[in-house]
């Protein structure tokens, strides 16, 4: 069973990017949209410039899992992608949760 929605469709994707706001550190991009359906729902990008299919794959993972372990966290309602920059690469759990939040505070999206 899966632990969140995901965004799957690339018009999902470019949605979110036409009319979302986004808002960037080092590590990740994070756009958000409103979507109306009372709950998230999560797409992440990974380019090849980033690495090969392991490293891609790993930065997945871990961003997936920082969503899933913290979801609880975050208002309802938001359609998120989260892209992965090159300086997530290498990057362990604690500093990709780190970026994360800091995005996810500056959308103004964590539960207070």
């Amino acid at each position: 069973m899966k632990n969140y929605e995901s965004l799957k469709k690339s018009g999902d994707f470019s949605l979110v990017y036409r009319t979302g706001q986004s808002k960037v550190n080092r590590q990740l991009v994070m756009y958000i949209r409103s979507n109306e359906l009372g709950k998230n729902r999560l797409g992440i990008s990974v380019s090849k410039k980033i690495g090969n299919s392991v490293v891609r794959h790993r930065l997945t993972r871990v961003i997936r899992e920082v969503y899933r372990l913290n979801k609880d966290k975050l208002d309802l309602g938001w359609d998120i992608v989260v892209i992965a920059r090159r300086g997530a690469r290498g990057k362990g759990y604690q500093e990709l949760e780190s970026s994360f939040f800091h995005l996810a505070n500056l959308h103004k999206i964590v539960k207070k």
